[in-house]
């Protein structure tokens, strides 16, 4: 007899830890999600700091998405995205600490990010 499919109520709840665990599986994803640490970012945001096409990250965010580790708000012609649970950092911590991977360090302003976030910090006062 196979256990996990023994009871219905299991095999969803592994179900579930499975589609968030494949959600990990891809290190621009995980990129995205440190992004998404200090809040929310519009993909313009993550293009600049990430280096990588626009429509590369959307099909990244749609799988975090539908993994249910972000959301996302419309702002007229922008739309942010932010992660869903904060707890979601604490693991993504302990999975570096079991790697050996080295602490999460942000990464500097990108001075020619366009998205509004950015645009608002920068100081036009010199």
């Amino acid at each position: 007899m196979n256990i996990v499919t023994s009871n219905p109520t299991e095999t969803t709840t592994y179900d579930l830890q499975t589609q968030v665990f494949k959600a990990f599986t891809h290190p621009t994803r995980l990129a995205i999600l440190d992004q998404l640490r200090d809040g929310e970012h519009c993909v313009c945001h993550l293009e600049a700091h990430l280096g990588l096409r626009q429509a590369y990250i959307s099909q990244q965010l749609s799988v975090l998405r539908e993994a249910g580790l972000i959301v996302d708000r419309r702002d007229g012609w922008n739309v942010f995205y932010r992660v869903a649970d904060e707890r979601i950092f604490k693991l993504l911590d302990m999975l570096r600490m079991i790697a050996g991977a080295p602490k999460w360090e942000p990464l500097p302003l990108n001075p020619d990010c366009p998205c509004p976030k950015c645009t608002s910090q920068k100081c036009s006062c010199s």
